[in-house]
């Protein structure tokens, strides 16, 4: 049986982080222009055949240079201490172990998973058959405590990964259903997961009932499944500790492991704000939150996206603002879990301050979005700048409208109490003010209701004004 060391291309974490630019890509699998998916099962060992690797469709070597394929990534595995709870986790660490892979990129999740192959592993003669053995061999090698058998399918067959894309988002939500049983108020634990820092080294994704990992991937069931089997891994317990805000989700359980795992780069977090100290974003995220601050709302734009956003930007220029692993207040990556959240942004407003999504994505979470907003909420369809998103929010009469209408009736109070303030001071006068020093012409100045700014105030005695 072929083994790690036998594959054309080396094998270790020191790859992960590697990207693949265009200029260096054979091809390209999956992605925004193309579609695939991933999915980790646990069966029964008769279900399988152990050990074996398949590839379904055209490999590297019948593919055409700076093409893109689907691309579908199925492993199956058993086990007499392997549980449907670990399902969640064991495929998230599908993304790792791919990048373990020289010369092959593995960013997203699910069924956003984009991959790319660079020239130098494919003149190396590497091959899909190859990556196959090489996630078989790190499952076995990582998890053999709980795993007893295991195989690996590639796809690339269009029909085929067509077929499995549909059957792996069902089983995606009725994972998140069952998430969506507890809420933070239940549970004393939340969990933490650190396995992206080698893209983002001072983020730390924070899991909990409210709110999965960025990716979408990771619930907070997930992650104590994860923690159960894998206590030394990446994803791990801490306890959530005395709320600061209920409002905001601040914990100071999470601060201090924020604190901790981010090496101090951030040290308070809220977890249901976009505003202040947002949770910091990996790069993974399956949507970004973005402020508009000319309609003071949100909007809210995801992977599936190809065009710009009412700012101007894509999806692409909008993640480069959020990831990195740093607080970026008006930028934040989220789950299509976290969005059917109770708790979703409710610092900030929740929904009610939600001003534009794509039309696909407005559909998708269509059952989270209170009825009473859905129509209000702009589409591509109806605003692609901000002075049409304007004049759409007006018209839907959408709640941010009422907003403006008290923050203006606010300006225009505090310039009433200015203006009576001013009135009420005595007036001042400044007398035998001279237009040039040592004498001259000799002006009265009244100042009436003005402000006066000044970068810098010299005072002088009298009897030195005008000597050297």
């Amino acid at each position: 049986m072929t083994s790690l060391s036998d594959l054309p291309v080396d094998v270790s974490p020191r790859h992960e982080g590697e990207r693949i630019r265009s200029g260096d890509m054979y091809v390209e699998l999956a992605g925004p222009k193309s579609f695939g998916a991933e999915l980790f099962r646990v069966v029964d060992e008769d279900e399988l055949e152990p050990d074996k690797v398949e590839v379904i469709g055209p490999d590297i070597d019948e593919m055409e240079e700076g093409e893109r394929y689907p691309f579908g990534i199925l492993v199956r595995a058993a086990g007499e201490d392997l549980e449907e709870d670990v399902e969640g986790v064991l495929e998230r660490r599908i993304h790792e172990f791919c990048n373990y892979v020289e010369g092959f990129m593995h960013l997203n999740q699910r069924d956003q998973i984009w991959c790319r192959v660079s020239k130098d592993a494919v003149e190396k003669g590497f091959r899909l058959e190859h990556l196959g053995i090489a996630l078989r061999e790190l499952f076995k090698e990582e998890f053999g405590n709980v795993i007893d058998a295991i195989e690996v399918t590639l796809m690339t067959d269009e029909d085929r990964v067509k077929e499995f894309v549909e059957k792996a988002r069902e089983i995606y939500r009725k994972r998140d259903e069952r998430a969506r049983e507890l809420s933070e108020e239940d549970v004393d634990e939340f969990y933490v997961c650190l396995m992206c820092q080698s893209f983002a080294p001072t983020h730390v994704c924070v899991i909990t009932p409210d709110r999965p990992s960025l990716c979408g991937s990771i619930t907070w069931h997930d992650a104590k499944a994860a923690y159960k089997i894998d206590p030394e891994g990446p994803i791990f317990p801490i306890e959530k500790g005395e709320c600061l805000d209920p409002e905001a989700g601040e914990y100071d359980g999470v601060n201090e492991a924020v604190r901790e795992h981010s090496q101090g780069a951030v040290e308070r977090v809220y977890l249901h704000s976009c505003l202040e100290h947002p949770h910091t974003s990996c790069g993974c995220f399956q949507a970004v939150v973005f402020y508009i601050p000319e309609v003071d709302g949100f909007g809210i734009v995801d992977r599936e996206y190809q065009g710009d956003t009412p700012l101007g930007m894509p999806f692409s220029t909008l993640a480069g603002e959020a990831s990195g692993g740093e607080q970026k207040p008006g930028f934040v990556g989220v789950s299509y879990g976290y969005m059917e959240s109770d708790k979703f942004l409710q610092y900030d407003g929740g929904w009610e301050r939600v001003v534009w999504m794509p039309k696909a994505l407005k559909e998708r979470v269509k059952h989270a979005i209170p009825d009473e907003l859905y129509d209000k909420i702009a589409t591509e369809e109806d605003a692609t700048t901000v002075e049409e998103l304007r004049e759409f929010l007006e018209e839907v009469e959408h709640p941010v409208v009422e907003r403006w209408e008290e923050e203006e009736e606010e300006v225009e109070a505090e310039e009433e109490r200015a203006e009576e303030a001013a009135e009420e001071r005595p007036t001042m006068e400044l007398e035998e003010l001279p237009v040039a020093p040592g004498g001259g012409l000799n002006v009265k100045i009244v100042l009436k209701n003005a402000k006066i700014y000044a970068e810098r105030v010299i005072i002088k005695r009298e009897d030195r004004e005008g000597k050297g």
